[in-house]
């Protein structure tokens, strides 16, 4: 019989639903924020309900921080499974205000993750507490739908493509309140999107999945190296940093990673601060030889660990930045020119000069605490 690790979420679906194949496995922290990504009808939202116990293969596993919800000799149904499963803004059918619909989910369990106090705080529905649910906005709907989540005090929040319906403004709303969550609450969080831009700006980690199939599983700049998001157009990796201090004179942000250092101009932030930074492929260059004289202030040594063709012209290198202490993965797309004339190939050192870097997080959470004469 298989046993489940304290601190981590396992899945193990091997069948078929509806004549749907399935085969999902993976084994991530029971953490931060898991973005499960793919092309629409890939098998993502019944993987989704396959964790809530919604739909059951009875062949599969899933355990969360070390508790089995289903395995080859038991299968608890969704009410005694702690997840929260949360999707698009519900349509509102009941008269209550937004206190007693959450009072109401308050009254049935106890509070060990968070409070009433502590919801409303959080996902700041103060001014909303004596409104109808009929009269609120779509955004305004989905805190409330967030809230009631939060109260059932869950192990496990698991967001089903919650913003698909909103408009710009209303997921420009929402996304910060995931983010506070994220950072406020001890609570694993499973987010299943088809929308890669919010991946890069606040998901841990990442599952990929194509035809009912789990093709890759990890911490997130990891499976950005995956031929799948590297070969793209778009292709880049998101590092997590940690602001160290501000050059005032030439205005530059002094961030640390794994023990590198970065410079990125911007205003002053909370030292200590995370910041993401999202550097796109086609913004770093390679050089065989330390630049002894060059504008770009962010040069690391690098080891080539693979190369994927991208197109007639270009191809795409797979880095690990030497400097750092656990290999940081990095991306960069050159030319078939610079690779030959560079006589470059896997396991080749060389030398990832970063031209840009652009912050993700919202700058305003890393202000909080920064004096306002620095």
């Amino acid at each position: 019989m298989r046993e489940a690790r304290t601190g981590y979420i396992e899945v193990a679906f091997n069948g078929s639903l509806a004549n749907i194949p399935l085969d999902a496995q993976f084994i991530l922290p029971a953490k931060g924020v898991t973005a499960i990504f793919g092309p629409p009808g890939c098998g993502k939202t019944t993987l989704a309900r396959c964790i809530a116990g919604v739909q059951h293969v009875p062949t599969g596993f899933c355990a969360v921080d070390g508790e089995v919800w289903q395995d080859e000799t038991k299968f608890r149904p969704p009410h005694l499974r702690p997840v929260a499963y949360v999707f698009r803004p519900p349509i509102p059918l009941s008269h209550w205000s937004v206190r007693r619909t959450l009072l109401y989910k308050a009254s049935t369990s106890t509070p060990t993750l968070i409070d009433f106090d502590g919801v409303v705080e959080l996902l700041a529905l103060s001014p909303l507490l004596e409104r109808s649910p009929s009269h609120l906005s779509a955004a305004e709907r989905q805190r409330l739908a967030l809230g009631s989540a939060l109260l059932g005090q869950p192990q496990l929040l698991l967001l089903d493509d919650p913003l698909i319906v909103l408009d710009r403004a209303a997921k420009c709303e929402i996304l910060p309140f995931l983010e506070r969550i994220r950072e406020t609450l001890p609570l694993p969080m499973i987010y299943i999107t088809q929308d890669y831009a919010d991946i890069e700006r606040f998901a841990d980690h990442l599952v990929m999945m194509k035809d009912g199939v789990v093709t890759a599983a990890g911490p997130l700049n990891v499976v950005q190296t995956d031929p799948a998001l590297a070969g793209r157009g778009e292709a880049a990796v998101c590092l997590d940093t940690l602001v160290g201090g501000y050059d005032g004179r030439y205005g530059l942000i002094m961030l640390r990673l794994n023990g590198a250092r970065l410079l990125i101009p911007g205003v002053p932030l909370r030292p200590g601060a995370q910041l993401r930074l999202r550097i796109a492929a086609g913004d770093v260059s390679i050089a065989c030889e330390p630049p002894r004289a060059s504008s770009i202030l962010n040069v690391f040594p690098a080891r080539i660990n693979a190369f994927l063709p991208f197109d007639e012209a270009e191809v795409t290198l797979v880095l690990a930045l030497e400097t750092c202490r656990s290999g940081v993965p990095l991306l960069a797309r050159i030319t078939r020119r610079s690779f030959d004339a560079l006589r470059l190939s896997n396991g080749a050192n060389v030398f990832a000069e970063i031209a840009r870097a652009v912050p993700l997080a919202a700058a305003e959470r890393c202000l909080q605490g920064l004096p306002r004469s620095a």
